[in-house]
């Protein structure tokens, strides 16, 4: 028989931290910015937006931030990526709540082109992780028309987690409002443009730790990311998580994992790994969902159309535990 008790204590030695991402379901602030189409989240617009149903979604979203993967790692993450979100101020907001200020989060983020004034950011937890340097990449789309079709930067931030060099991309891909295959041509877009960023990166370091997060409004098994993101470099541990009956997000009763983590290979190393990757799953538990109706389990969303609903996100997030040994 064999013995495990080497293997066992190094188990017990390791800790273990969570990385995440979420789509913020538009977190607007309630001013007017006149140069973006924000007109729909101000009190006179179309949804009625004001400062109390603001701060009531401030509340929500970092009570769920503040408990995803906590199950496995007693804390909060480390990184979260967010998505749909309006300014860095509204983040900053986020952060100083009441459930999230005293976790010690610092935010990353930068305008984007996108027409509605929606933007990607990383929340990071200065105690786990150290920016080292941060930039944007713009994603160039044009219309039918031969026009600049403008859409969310991908966010490029390097640091050290829990002490080792990782770069972060965060990704919000173009969606399918104009039809699945219309706009698929627009995420093979993105998903290049990652491919260029992880290149550059690995030229400089054949090993270097990735993580690429977002929303990519494509499954893992479409061929932004199946084809063109995901190569013999990287590992799509969310694979699996996409079934009938789960997902991230769900579309006329059908679920879609769209919110993914994806992973350098050197994650995975089973020896001589100070951080390898544990787990992944959906953060989508009951409070989170619809609890009645034909919509019953769905994301619980904070509107249907103009209907104020008072909920999270209609987006679950998503997570990737990981095994820290010292």
């Amino acid at each position: 028989m064999k013995d495990h008790s080497a293997f066992a204590k190094a188990y017990s030695d390791s800790k273990k931290i969570s990385v995440a991402f979420y789509n913020l379901e538009n977190l607007f602030d309630t001013e007017d910015d006149p140069n973006t189409l924000d007109d729909d989240f101000t009190a006179e617009g179309f949804k009625n937006w004001n400062s109390k149903r603001y701060a009531h979604k401030l509340q929500k979203l970092s009570r769920v931030i503040s408990q995803i993967g906590h199950t496995e790692t007693q804390k909060a993450p480390v990184l979260v990526g967010v998505a749909e979100v309006e300014n860095i101020a509204v983040l900053q907001s986020l952060i100083t709540t009441k459930e999230l200020k005293d976790l010690g989060y610092d935010i990353v983020h930068y305008d984007s082109p996108d027409e509605r004034g929606i933007d990607v950011g990383l929340l990071y937890r200065k105690e786990s992780f150290e920016v080292l340097g941060s930039e944007t990449v713009s994603v160039y789309l044009e219309s039918e028309f031969g026009e600049r079709d403008y859409t969310r930067d991908i966010l490029h931030v390097t640091g050290n987690l829990v002490g080792v060099r990782t770069h972060i991309l965060v990704n919000h891909w173009p969606s399918r409002r104009s039809g699945v295959d219309e706009s698929e041509p627009k995420r093979i877009t993105a998903a290049q443009n990652n491919r260029v960023i992880i290149e550059r990166i690995q030229k400089e370091n054949p090993e270097a730790r990735i993580i690429v997060m977002g929303d990519f409004n494509d499954g893992p098994h479409n061929e932004s990311i199946k084809n063109h993101l995901v190569q013999k470099d990287l590992y799509n541990p969310m694979v699996f998580l996409n079934t009938r009956y789960e997902g991230s997000l769900n579309h006329d009763f059908e679920w879609y994992l769209f919110d993914q983590i994806i992973l350098s290979a050197n994650f995975m190393r089973l020896h001589e790994n100070t951080l390898r990757y544990h787990k992944s799953d959906i953060y989508n538990e009951h409070h989170l969902t619809e609890f009645r109706g034909r919509f019953k389990g769905n994301p619980f969303r904070t509107y249907a159309g103009r209907r104020y609903l008072g909920g999270y996100s209609d987006h679950f997030p998503v997570y990737c535990v990981f095994e820290h040994h010292t």
